[in-house]
């Protein structure tokens, strides 16, 4: 049997044993009632509440947070009083909304600064050392959702550093201050905000202790609190899911979240391509990233691959800009628009795929080196891989919360 697949079952063994021990090894979990949240000791008196309505001082004295709190009541259960005691705690966060902010008209993309910044030195060295660390649930992942080891390492990389850099906003603060004071995704954080509320109650999260980037993102791979119920996963099985500290059940969930969103095992993620006039591609370049034309189709473009391609992939031309210099482009499959519904963004998505691709040629050599080799003799990067980028602070969220230049 090939080693990666006695890894993979060797994994699903110890899952099988976790969960046939009835929960045994599950961490423990406070029962409360179904309308109960968990807050901090020390929580506000409904006098407090009150002075808060009456002289419209924080949230919990806003309509719109009062109309939101009816609402969550109505359709969740929740009592109206403890959620009221929540938003009378809850703290304004200028700084989410001066991050979240998009970057100035006269910002310039450039793809090599945004890829400078991911394929450092020190993100492929703990990217290494996290795959070894984690082989055995990175193997059970790719044989459970098809999705290739090194991606789901790429991903977690890219997001927070293998866990180093996962956020130090309080979650709720800055859900609330995102959807009741940024009224340009007002909708989409209260519907975060709901989802986090939720969150915590099924898991009995003091409500206050959670931390997360400036978006409200959570964990090693940086999940929105909407995307950790919908698709967040126990890979280990010892009965809850836990993103914040279990690497397992992050590795899981990202690769969980691309299966779900198409990822088609055992296809390329994106080709080189050829191209005989740059005014020629304007029309591909409107219609998107979604793959919708066939090699075929683009050959009417002055389009071609430079590798083989199935006559039947769908595809789509990816521009990535470099500032005053020339633009890259690629030819995108469906499998690097599956890692764009991870983060919105062309630049992510090939940062994602050139970082795993360098992870796993880098592997390869370092197997084939003598037992015992350290991860930090990897020979230096080439200087365009280590160059600082030139990313402003201002960003956007996106599916699962991470941030981005753009």
């Amino acid at each position: 049997m090939p080693s990666h697949l006695l890894r993979a079952a060797l994994a699903a063994l110890v899952v099988a044993v976790a969960t046939a021990a009835g929960g045994a090894a599950a961490k423990p979990r406070a029962k409360r009632p179904a309308t109960a949240l968990a807050t901090a000791a020390g929580a506000p008196a409904p006098s407090a509440v009150a002075r808060a309505a009456a002289d419209g001082t924080g949230y919990a004295g806003r309509a719109e947070v009062r109309a939101f709190v009816a609402e969550m009541a109505e359709r969740h259960g929740f009592a109206e009083s403890g959620l009221l005691q929540v938003f009378s705690q809850v703290r304004r966060n200028d700084a989410a909304i001066r991050l979240i902010a998009p970057a100035p008209p006269e910002f310039r993309r450039s793809w090599a600064a945004y890829r400078a910044r991911f394929l450092d030195p020190l993100r492929v060295r703990e990217g290494l050392r996290f795959w070894n660390e984690q082989e055995l649930w990175l193997d059970l992942a790719a044989q459970r959702f098809g999705v290739p080891p090194e991606i789901v390492v790429a991903i977690i990389g890219v997001e927070t550093l293998y866990g180093r850099m996962t956020g130090e906003f309080r979650v709720v603060d800055v859900l609330t201050t995102l959807a009741f004071d940024y009224p340009q995704r007002a909708d989409y954080f209260r519907s975060e905000l709901e989802q986090y509320l939720l969150y915590s109650r099924e898991s009995a999260l003091d409500v206050f202790s959670v931390r997360g980037s400036f978006a409200g993102a959570i964990g090693l791979p940086q999940f929105m609190p909407g995307s950790i119920r919908r698709f967040a996963v126990d890979l280990d099985g010892d009965g809850s899911v836990e993103l914040r500290s279990n690497p397992a059940d992050a590795i899981g969930s990202v690769a969980s979240f691309l299966a779900t969103h198409g990822w088609r095992s055992g296809e390329p993620v994106r080709f080189e391509m050829r191209f005989d006039s740059e005014a020629r591609l304007a029309p591909l370049v409107e219609a998107g990233i979604r793959p919708q034309f066939t090699i075929s189709a683009l050959a009417e473009y002055g389009v071609s691959s430079i590798e083989p391609v199935a006559p039947d992939m769908p595809l789509a031309l990816v521009d990535l800009p470099n500032g005053d210099g020339a633009a890259s482009y690629y030819l995108g499959a469906p499998n690097f628009f599956a890692i764009t519904r991870y983060n919105r963004s062309s630049f992510y998505a090939m940062a994602v795929y050139e970082l795993a691709r360098r992870l796993a040629v880098l592997r390869r050599e370092l197997r084939g080196a003598a037992p015992g080799t350290p991860v930090h003799t990897i020979s230096a990067m080439p200087a365009s891989d280590t160059a600082s980028g030139n990313c402003p602070k201002n960003s956007n969220p996106n599916t699962t919360g991470t941030t981005e230049c753009v």
